[in-house]
């Protein structure tokens, strides 16, 4: 087995190249996520909302799972979250989003002034970049942070949007929104989070949306594929073992090496 080989056993990925295989994989991460709700002992799912195609695809499969729970008897309810940080630039697309899952409940926690109140009381660099670099990852981990709470006031479970292009780019912010209790896109490579995602009916218009963390606020709305140096295509391609340009293997191969204090619990001695 070679190295790229290895790189998607280890993150779980495999193709999925019919229509029947792909609402099969649908059925199989349904069935993980009542699995799990119901053996936490807690009823309610609770899911951040961003406006992206992952968010998007996790909320609609969250949605579906606690609908089949109420069917068959047992309690269950989805909170989808909003979690903006003053004022965020493609709203519209997320509040679209929250209209194409149409979850059983909507909070919205605006994450400001725990960030800016937290910035107030570090030492800032002397660097722009830095600081702006710093600022992004607080905003990641005080999302996360207020989606645990509200988990915690509804005996809830977190859940998460990392998927197998993510992973191997190290593409989340370690205990922010890599912080999750179950992450039912885990394994999947973009095209196919984009093929779940139309096949439960979303728009192509979010599904195929420009992908972009928005957490840095010298470049705002900054394409995940800049930020990599490398296309989803190449990723998923990477990932699903088919040939990709030298140059691309190299960089997410590289990029997979520097990532992996991420993907790995704490050290310990």
């Amino acid at each position: 087995m070679n190295l790229q080989q290895s790189i998607g056993n280890a993150l779980g990925v495999r193709a999925l190249d019919t229509p029947a295989e792909l609402a099969s994989e649908v059925q199989r991460r349904l069935a993980f996520i009542k699995e799990r709700l119901g053996q936490s002992g807690c009823s309610t799912l609770v899911l951040g909302i961003s406006g992206g195609v992952d968010s998007l695809t996790a909320g609609l499969l969250c949605q579906k799972a606690a609908a089949e729970l109420r069917a068959e008897g047992r309690q269950a309810e989805f909170i989808a979250v909003r979690l903006p940080y003053r004022d965020q630039q493609d709203e519209a697309d997320a509040q679209w989003s929250l209209r194409v899952i149409n979850p059983d409940r909507i909070e919205t926690v605006n994450i400001a002034a725990c960030v800016d109140g937290l910035m107030s009381a570090l030492q800032p660099a002397d660097n722009a970049a830095r600081n702006d670099f710093v600022k992004g990852n607080i905003k990641a981990r005080a999302r996360m942070v207020a989606q645990y709470a509200l988990a915690n006031y509804n005996n809830g479970l977190v859940v998460g949007t990392d998927h197998a292009a993510e992973a191997v780019m190290g593409f989340f912010t370690k205990f922010g929104d890599g912080a999750c209790d179950l992450a039912p896109l885990t394994g999947l490579v973009k095209g196919q989070v984009r093929q779940i995602a139309t096949l439960l009916g979303a728009p192509e218009a979010l599904v195929y949306k420009t992908p972009t963390a928005d957490l840095e606020e010298l470049e705002p709305g900054k394409p995940d594929e800049k930020a990599y140096g490398c296309t989803y295509e190449q990723i998923d391609d990477f990932l699903l073992g088919r040939a990709v340009a030298k140059e691309a293997e190299e960089r997410i191969i590289q990029t997979y090496r520097r990532t992996e204090h991420k993907r790995s619990l704490p050290y310990t001695p």
